[in-house]
């Protein structure tokens, strides 16, 4: 079994940095795409109360028999449920549909802006996190602005900032921002669309690491140092996607791939969507 790399959170825990994603990952599709990762070696499941696929992925680690202890999961708070009742029945909710008593980390999904209530969100997770329901809090599509009002007004720094990152979209400022907080990036979308698979540079360096495209994005996530989760439900490239820990790149290389960046956004703006 290759072991995969983890991260130190703030507050202490351990993340493991390589992770499945399962955004649009249908219900039919949800418990054998969850099985193979977790077969092929996966330990760490993010999902989020809105994908619908909260009972699919708890299916899955139950038929998989792997000690709850030795998982990762996360889940996420939506955005209709930001006030501090909703968020602990929305917690509870979930827990029910993983089949679980508690997850390794609860976030908010989106900080809705235009509602401005994150901060009332945020106090309900470290209520969460105090009961025990979530071992780490954090947040996701978090902007600088959003970051550092919840720090000033909160009493828990947040443990990660999920965000669209990939090589169009290398988010260095809000990187930089994350870093000086002591939070950690997690990347979603990692692989971004075509423009990052089929980019010039990362299919010459595909070829001469003879590897394929996302395995070089995904070995870029892992040396910058982000906390990373691929999805698929292609058994093949699941498999593939988790095969990136017998090869390195080099700086020049790490640098090549850091000056793709084009702002290209495949999601919703955090100012925009509320």
């Amino acid at each position: 079994m290759t072991q995969v790399p983890t991260v130190t959170l703030n507050d202490g825990s351990l993340i493991p940095q390589l992770g499945f994603g399962v955004w649009q990952v249908s219900t039919e599709d949800i418990i054998p795409a969850v099985g193979t990762a977790l077969e092929v070696g996966y330990r760490h499941i993010d999902t989020a109360a809105i994908y619908g696929n909260e009972e699919g992925v708890g299916k899955a680690i139950a038929d998989s028999g792997i000690p709850r202890e030795e998982l990762y999961v996360t889940t996420k708070l939506w955005n209709s449920h930001h006030s501090h009742d909703a968020a602990i029945a929305a917690v509870q909710e979930s827990l029910a549909k993983l089949g679980l008593d508690y997850v390794d980390l609860y976030l908010i999904h989106w900080p809705t802006p235009a509602k401005d209530n994150y901060v009332e969100a945020w106090l309900a997770l470290e209520e969460i996190q105090s009961k025990g329901w979530a071992r780490s809090i954090g947040v996701s599509n978090f902007l600088e602005g959003h970051l550092r009002r919840m720090v000033a007004e909160g009493s828990v720094v947040p443990a990660v900032n999920q965000i669209e990152l990939h090589p169009t979209l290398t988010q260095t400022d809000l990187v930089k921002v994350n870093d000086e907080l002591g939070i950690k990036t997690e990347a979603y979308s990692p692989l971004g669309l075509s423009e990052d698979l089929n980019n010039d540079t990362i299919v010459g360096l595909a070829k001469s690491y003879q590897r394929t495209p996302a395995q070089v994005i995904i070995r870029w996530h892992l040396q910058k140092g982000y906390i990373v989760f691929p999805k698929s439900v292609t058994p093949s490239r699941i498999k593939e996607n988790f095969d990136v820990f017998d090869f390195e790149l080099t700086g020049d290389d790490i640098a090549s791939i850091d000056a793709l960046d084009r702002g290209n956004r495949t999601g919703s703006h955090p100012e925009e969507f509320n």
